[in-house]
This record gives C-alpha cells, sequence and structure tokens, in this order.
C-alpha cells in the first residue's frame, strides 16, 4: 500500500484487485481505486471473476504486480494474462522458503505435486519473480523441480516513522509504568513457534547472572498458536518471570515508543522472509539482534546496525551477551550504523524506486 502511494503522489496511477468482500474493503480507506471480487471458494480461494476481470482491463495497464503464491490469485492471474500483452510479475513473499520443506516434508510434497501441474508454469511465463532481498532468491533456489523462472531482488521497505520520539516513548512508559527506569530488550510480533521465544526465554535465563539487575526482557504480540501460557511457565520454570513482561499487540504511537525505548529488538526466529519490524526498528535508530535465519542478516550484517548468531539457545545467548559486551561509545555507534542501515536498504521510498524502474525495463516503451 505504502508503494502504491508512492507511486500515485510521483504522477503513475494504481489500482487493487483484491480477493475481498466488499463490504471489508468498505471498512477501510484507500488512496487508489480496489475493486473486491469476493474471497472465493475453500482455503485455495478459488473465484470466477478474478480471470474474466484481468481479462476486459489488463489492457489499460503497463504492469500487474501479483502478490503471493499457493492460493488463486497466482493461479487465475496466469490463467487470464499469459495470452495477454501485459507482462505481470510476482512476489513470492517467502513462500518458496526451504523452511517449510523441512518442517512440513508432506506438506511439501503436496506443493510439489501443485508445482509440476500448475503453480511452476504461473512463475515461468511471469516477467519477473520479485524477491524482497538477496538471501530469500538464494534459498528459493531449487526447493521446488521443474521450471524455470527469471528471478530479481525487487527489494522490500517500510515507512519513515513519524511523530515525535520523546513524547512516543513517554506515551509507552506512561502504558506500561513497570518498564519505567529500565533497560529492556524487545520482542515485537506473533508469538508462533517459527519466531523463537522459547530460546529468548532460555537464553535470558542462561545470561541472567551477566545481565544487569536493572535489564528486563519485554514480549509484545498477538498469540493466535496459544504459546504464551506455556512461555510463562518456562520462564517462571527458570526463575526469570519477575524479569519478563507480556504485553498484547502495540500498535500507533505504542509500538513506536516501545522500539524507541527498547535497547534494542530482538528475533532469534527460526524462520523470517523479510522481517518488516526488524527494519522499523532501525528506522528508529535500535539495534536489532536476528538469527540468521531472518533473511535480511546480510544486510543487518553489512550495516552494522545489529549482531547476527544462529536459531538456538546458544546462538540467542550469544546475541545477548556481544550486545552487553559493547561500550557506550559502541553502543552509539550502532544506533547510528542501524539508522543508516534502514536509509541504505529499507526505506520505502527507495525500495518504491526500485519497483518502478523494474516496471519501466519490464515495459519498455509501452503504454
Amino acid at each position: 500500500m505504502r508503494m502504491a502511494q508512492i507511486f500515485i503522489r510521483d504522477g503513475h496511477h494504481v489500482e487493487v484487485l483484491t480477493l475481498e468482500s466488499q463490504e471489508e474493503v468498505a471498512r477501510r480507506t484507500f488512496p487508489f481505486p480496489v475493486t473486491a471480487i469476493g474471497k472465493g471458494i475453500g482455503r485455495y480461494g478459488y473465484n470466477p471473476k478474478l480471470a474474466p476481470w484481468l481479462r476486459q482491463h489488463a489492457g489499460r495497464f503497463d504492469c500487474v504486480i501479483v502478490h503471493g503464491l499457493w492460493n488463486y490469485s497466482s493461479l487465475g492471474s496466469w490463467r487470464a494474462l499469459r495470452s495477454l500483452s501485459t507482462p505481470y510479475c510476482i512476489f513470492s513473499h517467502g513462500m518458496m522458503s526451504p523452511w517449510f520443506r523441512e518442517h512440513y516434508p508432506l506438506k511439501h510434497l503436496k506443493k510439489q505435486a501443485f508445482w509440476s501441474l500448475v503453480e511452476g508454469r504461473v512463475l515461468r511465463d511471469a516477467r519477473y519473480v520479485l524477491f524482497t532481498c538477496d538471501e530469500e532468491r538464494q534459498s528459493a533456489r531449487n526447493v521446488f523441480r521443474g521450471f524455470c523462472y527469471k528471478e530479481c531482488v525487487a527489494g522490500y521497505g517500510t515507512a519513515d516513522p513519524t511523530g515525535d520520539a520523546d513524547s512516543q516513548k513517554s506515551v509507552f512508559l506512561t502504558t506500561f509504568p513497570a518498564l519505567k527506569n529500565k533497560r529492556f530488550f524487545l520482542f515485537l510480533g506473533r508469538i508462533h513457534p517459527i519466531k523463537g521465544c522459547d530460546l529468548l526465554i532460555e537464553a535470558f535465563a542462561e545470561c541472567i547472572s551477566t545481565i544487569p539487575s536493572d535489564f528486563n526482557l519485554v514480549i509484545a504480540g498477538p498469540d493466535p498458536s496459544g504459546m504464551i501460557p506455556g512461555l510463562k511457565k518456562l520462564a517462571e520454570k527458570l526463575g526469570i518471570s519477575d524479569r519478563t513482561h507480556w504485553l498484547e499487540m502495540i500498535e500507533g504511537d505504542l509500538k513506536w515508543g516501545a522500539m524507541r525505548a527498547a535497547d534494542a529488538l530482538i528475533h532469534p526466529s527460526h524462520h523470517e522472509n523479510f522481517g518488516l519490524v526488524i527494519a522499523e526498528a532501525m528506522a528508529c535508530g535500535t539495534p536489532v539482534l536476528i538469527s540468521d535465519k531472518v533473511n535480511i542478516w546480510r544486510e543487518v550484517v553489512a550495516s552494522q546496525g545489529g549482531v547476527v548468531e544462529p536459531d538456538t539457545v546458544e546462538g540467542t545467548r550469544k546475541l545477548i551477551c556481544r550486545f552487553l559486551s559493547l561500550s557506550g561509545e559502541e553502543l552509539a555507534k550502532m544506533k547510528i550504523a542501524a539508522r543508516q542501515g534502514y536509509l541504505q536498504y529499507f526505506d520505502v521510498e527507495k525500495s518504491a524506486r526500485n519497483l518502478l524502474n523494474l516496471i519501466k525495463a519490464t515495459t519498455g516503451e509501452r503504454r
């Protein structure tokens, strides 16, 4: 959405076609026309309205950008566009990660069969398959057999935070007074087994004798998998429940205030395709401590705006220890580097320009 806003601001025309209901779309405000054709049938979302709409309207556009795989939005787009002159590009959004093959082998076999029949053709006929970073591009190779495709790193990003930093910190600390005058690591995101929150609790407990007494752990986010009760028991068993704070999903100034107040954002994830929250933290000048299974880890290392280790208890312990061993001068440099890393790699303005240049190269002088 933010990229579309930038395109429109710069004089281009954008429309969105979505497999949502008109009622869902009507609840929100968009700066561009949105056509909602309904969710379709079943989890796959088959919708007989998708391909006819694209066939009818594709000629009005220089390019179609498809988001995501393994649902009817990709197949329906292919059915409509493969015989037309309007090219399409498709963002995989991490949906070809080898992590899923390793952890869900039976599901992967089903996907391989579907790839051979359908999805592989969708990517083969795309002008480009787009990846958000180079790690995602490399890791997607050879996950599925058959059908080659043209790959391109288009980049991805997030908007620069707005608002007054001090006011946002004040709002956060006023809302959660137990964190006043405390230093803390912040985990911010969906509580899910893939995120490694159990590693974080175990590693924090292992380091507790060397962690300053005013240093806490804050875990904030929704819990769709029902993990929090078990994680709380683990923290109690390991003797760190008094140093661990559990917040629900926070948004707006509360979210930005949490990022600005935190000493570092920590994500020991087992898999993360991009990690917008990591880019957002860097935009705030907050160092990030992440595993090497977060696909933007190379950019974090290159920017020197954070620390990277494996997604294990030992690796997470090293994240904590390496950060706490920084001198005041080194920490100040890392904060500056985090902000510069955001501007260099994750600023949505730059990502939008990259995508626009790719579209121009794809379409040439076509109008």
